[in-house]
This record gives structure tokens, sequence and C-alpha cells, in this order.
């Protein structure tokens, strides 16, 4: 006779819960403005150091003062967009207004000339990065947290995840030629006209992409009962700060936010390195050509192999995204974490082999590991938050996507604050000097290889065991929806 097994049950999609292919794609639209931006701005910075000689603590400075300013915004803006109502929905204007904004900021961020001091540098970037990270706030978080409410199936948040981190993968395919473009002399007289085009570009793909979410996405609690009022600034603040306590307190929720934090910071930190990597170590013995100088030829090379990794990246991580996906709906999104984190480790590993100046392009062969790093935790996690929103309902008996979408981010950009402000210091630390051209040190280039390789398998093994233990599991989070849909009415 055969005893039954203790295997939990694999639940299938129902017709009611899958999102239409048009709302998928117009939500992906939103997924590659919210990278575009991070990413261009990440490429674009770079015109600081090398093409105004900018310190790069003062470089590090700019990407992190801002990301303080997120601390007030992005909980203020979740917080407030889960209280909106209007005929639009809770979501749609805020999403309209942040892309508007943000992309007519950063078109001006960039608009720099030669012949200013390095303050006067500093002063006008940071001054208006400020203002396009609350801007674009108010687009960012408003939209994540329309992702987590379009629909209540276990499965297919994570498909509708995966569709915004296919969306999102040609932004990596771009962005690392950004420098390639910028140094190009038949393009540019130089590195700071190209990047003033190029902002203008990424500007105005931002006001246009970010409000297709705005116009077509469908919210499913955009017309919610209106909240009871909160009177007097005192008291608004006071139920922000509850709002934002007790989320801290909800203990999934801080697991994935702290998985978030090392993989994708530890990702930031290390990236900021990967550049100089490149560039002065593999290329750092390249010999001058005819009239055209060893720089030249370090830049036109380490730019073309930085696109070529970049672009090859972002060509496996469609493979990647799609394997997550499949995997996750076999075994569970837990499981597949772990599965494509391990993989993700053994890529960075193959970078110290690929780091050779003899045979550069052997760095490729890393690609298609690196490839399951953030598109697998993009595509897992915030499906994993959408599955914690439903067991925050069932406990404090409201929906605060954009609470949590605030927080969750809130936290993320803090620590792309420390990891502006630590990258800066650490390349200072290891005797880069940009005046030494090619001739940087021994020491220089071991250490940023070992901080390049290094920051992220560390920060990616704790992810992994912190991940071991997450509580909601797919039978978990099918109960949890039957007991709200039981409680609030099937809507």
């Amino acid at each position: 006779m055969a005893q039954p097994t203790n295997q939990p049950t694999h639940h299938v999609t129902a017709a009611a819960d899958r999102i239409p292919f048009h709302q998928k794609a117009v939500y992906g639209i939103g997924s590659f403005v919210n990278q575009f931006q991070a990413a261009a701005i990440g490429q674009l910075i770079t015109v600081l150091n090398v093409g105004l000689g900018v310190n790069p603590a003062l470089v590090g400075w700019i990407g992190a003062v801002p990301r303080f300013i997120d601390a007030f915004s992005d909980p203020l803006i979740g917080y407030t967009s889960d209280n909106t109502r209007t005929k639009y929905g809770r979501r749609r204007p805020w999403i309209f207004f942040g892309a508007l904004a943000s992309g007519i900021l950063l078109a001006l961020m960039f608009q720099l000339y030669k012949g200013h001091s390095e303050l006067f540098y500093f002063g006008y970037v940071l001054g208006i990065q400020i203002l396009f990270v609350i801007a674009f706030a108010c687009y960012s978080i408003p939209w994540i947290a329309l992702g987590y409410e379009m629909t209540p199936d276990y499965h297919e948040r994570t498909r509708l995840q995966a569709f915004a981190s296919f969306f999102a993968q040609p932004v990596w395919m771009i962005a690392p030629w950004f420098f390639s473009v910028m140094s190009n002399k038949a393009y540019f007289p130089d590195l700071v006209a190209g990047a003033r085009t190029l902002a203008i570009v990424v500007g105005a793909l931002i006001l246009v992409g970010g409000i297709l979410p705005a116009i077509f996405n469908k919210e499913i609690y955009g017309n919610l009962p209106k909240p009871e009022k909160v009177k007097g600034y005192a008291n608004v603040i006071k139920d922000l700060w509850h709002n934002c306590a007790s989320s801290f307190k909800c203990g999934p929720f801080v697991k994935l936010c702290a998985v978030t934090f090392l993989i994708f910071n530890g990702f930031m930190l290390a990236s900021s390195f990967t550049f100089y990597v490149i560039c002065f170590y593999v290329y750092g013995g390249s010999q001058p050509s005819g009239t055209t100088s060893a720089m030249d030829v370090m830049w036109h090379s380490g730019g073309t192999l930085i696109g070529l990794f970049g672009t090859l990246s972002s060509v496996c991580a469609f493979g990647a995204i799609s394997l997550t996906a499949w995997i996750s709906s076999k075994i569970g999104k837990r499981k597949a974490f772990l599965i494509t984190m391990a993989l993700a480790v053994i890529g960075y590993a193959l970078k110290w082999i690929g780091y050779n100046p003899e045979h550069p392009y052997l760095l490729l062969i890393a690609a298609p590991f690196l490839a399951f790093h953030l598109g697998a935790l993009f595509t897992i996690v915030p499906s994993m938050v959408a599955d914690v929103c439903d067991y925050d309902e069932l406990q404090c008996g409201t929906r605060r996507e954009g609470m949590f979408s605030g927080i969750y981010w809130w936290i993320q950009k803090l620590g792309m604050a420390g990891a502006s402000v630590i990258g800066g210091y650490l390349l200072n630390w290891t005797g880069f000097n940009i005046a030494l051209g090619v001739g940087q040190s021994a020491h220089s280039l071991l250490y940023m290889r070992l901080f390049d390789i290094g920051i992220p398998i560390v920060t990616t093994l704790v992810a992994i065991y912190i991940i071991a233990t997450f509580e909601v599991s797919e039978e978990k989070a099918y109960e949890i929806r039957k007991q709200l849909e039981a409680k609030r009415g099937k809507a």
C-alpha cells in the first residue's frame, strides 16, 4: 500500500490571476526606466573624475548625500502613495509626475563645461542630483508598489518580476558602452561634451518611458475606501513613524531587505572598481600607436571590453531570468534563490582568472554565471516582497505596498550611499592616482582586483545564509491568501 507523501501541493495559476501580456509589457518598460537611470548615472558620473579631474572622494559624496535624502523621501512617498485616493488610482498620478520631473533633471545634471573649479562641479551636480532622487522616488516607489499588487498569485508574481527583469536587461547592454561612446573623438570633441549629449538622450527616455505605466497599467487596489484622515503635521509624522516601525517588526520583510542590501550594494561597491581594473590593469600596459597615446589606447580598448562584457552579461541574463523563473515555479522561490546565487559566486571567482592582460577577453567566461546575480535577485526577491505584503495585511489589516516599497529601497539606497563613499575612499586607499596614467603601482592594481571580486563574494554568501531561513513558502503564501479572501471577500 502506497504511503502518503509530505510533498507540498504544487499550485497552478488560475486564469483570473494571470496578468495580460500588454500589462506586463508596459510594466516592463517601467522597469527599463527604473534601471536605466541608475546605470546611466553610474556611467556618466565618471566624467567628473576622468574628464574634469574631480577627486574620487568628492565624486563618492555626490553619490552618497542624495541617498541620505532618500532616508526621508522614500518612506514618505510610499506612505503617501498608500493613502492617496484619486479617480486615477493610488499609484499612477505619482508615477506620471515622477517620470516627467526626473527626466528633465537628469538631462540638466550633466550639462557641464570645462574651465570651472572642482567645488563648482561638486556643488552643481550634487544640487541637481538631490532634486533628481526626490523626483525619481515619486516615480519608482509607487511603480514598485504597483508591481506588488498587480496579481494575488504566488507564481504569477514571479512571472511579472521576470518580465520586468527582461525589460531591464537592455539597459545593461547599452550603458556599458557609454564610456566608449563618450571617449570616441569621432563623435565628440571630449568626454565632457559626450556626457552632455548622452544625458539629454537618457533624460528623454526616462520621461517618455516612465509615463507609460501611469497611463496604461491598471491598479487592483486603486479604489480602496478612503483611510481615516490623520489631521495635523505632528500626527502625520507620528503615523508615518508608526508605519515604519511596524514594518521593521515584520521578520520576513527584514530578511528580504537585508538580503538585497548585501547583494545589490556588494555589487555596486565592487563595480566602482571594475572600470579601473579593466582600464589600468588589463590594458595598463598598452603601447602607443602612431600619434595615439598610451592613455587613448587604454581608454578605447578598456571601454570596448567593458561594453562587450556588459552586453554579453545582459544577453546571458535573458536566459538566467527565464531559468530562474522556471526553477522557482518547480521548487519554490527560496530554493531557486540559493541555487542561482551559488552560480553567481562561481562567476565572481572566474573574474580573477578573466582579468588577464595577456588574454583580455578571457574575462567573458564569467559573464554567464554573473548574469544570475542581479537577474535572479530582482526576479525572486520582489516577488517574495509581494508575498510578504499579504502576510503583513493578515497581521495588521491594511495594504502597505507603498510603505514596504519605500522602506525596502530606502535601505538599499542607504547602502548605495555607503558604497559610493566607501568606494571613493577605498580607491584612494589603494594608491590610485589619475595623474600617474598607465603607471599605477602594483599594490594599487592588486587591491583594486581584490575589492572588485572579494566584496560581492562575501556579501552574497552572507545573503545565502539569511535566505535559507525565509519563512513564507509557496504553501504558506496560498494559505495566507485563502485567509485574506475569507476575511475581506474575494475581489
